[in-house]
């Protein structure tokens, strides 16, 4: 009987609880569920938390776990309205934009800053159909950690029928140098030695391959490079 009583309550507060977090999601607003910048991922997570106890464990009072929902879901609009009135209190609890790629080069110490690797941005530029970093303007590392791209004026998407030409393939980039590791197997594959990479690096005045964060190569042999130091000479690390 105690089991069925059990089982029962857990059924009461499912049907009491999805209403009530379905009607606080849509209070907090769209950005809750459209982006997760730290804060809100934190809010969420305890949302799960506090839920999560009040199902599975019927000797807590139900009545405490609606008074707690609706208590985050209100600091969650204090600390939106917050972040909204006040730059310096939204820089205290999320991240900021950080610029990672600026006219084709990569940043490196604004990577290592937000702890992304060349790899991670190279997945996302490939995402949005990106294959050369050197296609980039700007791209920048959102708050929610998703890569916002600007891409270079000349690389953005036309119709040929609009130019009335046929449009030419760039071609791909191939990585051969990631944060100062030669990827000879990919030299290789394209027809390639270190000798040339290294003869080509000291004509841009680069004499280690050590002082490359990155480094790409198309199939018809074009270097581009970005250098360890490389954020001397881009933006400010944040926007």
């Amino acid at each position: 009987m105690a089991v069925l009583q059990d089982l029962g309550l857990v059924i009461f507060r499912i049907s009491t609880i999805l209403p009530l977090l379905l009607a606080v999601t849509l209070f907090m607003g769209k950005r809750s569920i459209g982006a997760l910048p730290v804060f809100d991922f934190l809010v969420i997570m305890t949302l799960a938390s506090v839920t999560g106890a009040d199902i599975a464990n019927p000797d807590i009072q139900h009545i405490h776990t609606v008074a707690a929902i609706i208590g985050i879901a209100l600091l969650q609009r204090f600390s939106a309205g917050m972040m909204m009135r006040s730059r310096r209190f939204g820089r205290l609890v999320t991240f900021e934009p950080t610029i990672v790629v600026h006219n084709g080069k990569f940043l490196a110490g604004n990577l290592r800053k937000v702890r992304y690797t060349v790899d991670n941005v190279l997945q996302m530029l490939r995402e949005k159909n990106i294959f050369d970093v050197t296609d980039v303007d700007l791209a920048i590392i959102e708050g929610n950690g998703s890569l916002t791209v600007h891409p270079r004026s000349d690389k953005t998407p036309v119709t040929a029928e609009d130019l009335d030409i046929k449009k030419k393939s760039e071609g791909i980039a191939y990585p051969v140098i990631l944060e100062g590791r030669v990827y000879t197997d990919v030299l290789t594959d394209l027809g390639l030695d270190y000798s040339w990479l290294v003869r080509e690096l000291g004509r841009n005045g680069i004499p280690s391959t050590s002082e490359v964060f990155y480094a790409g190569i198309t199939r018809d042999k074009k270097l581009h490079y970005s250098k360890v130091r490389e954020r001397k000479e881009g933006p400010p690390f944040y926007l």
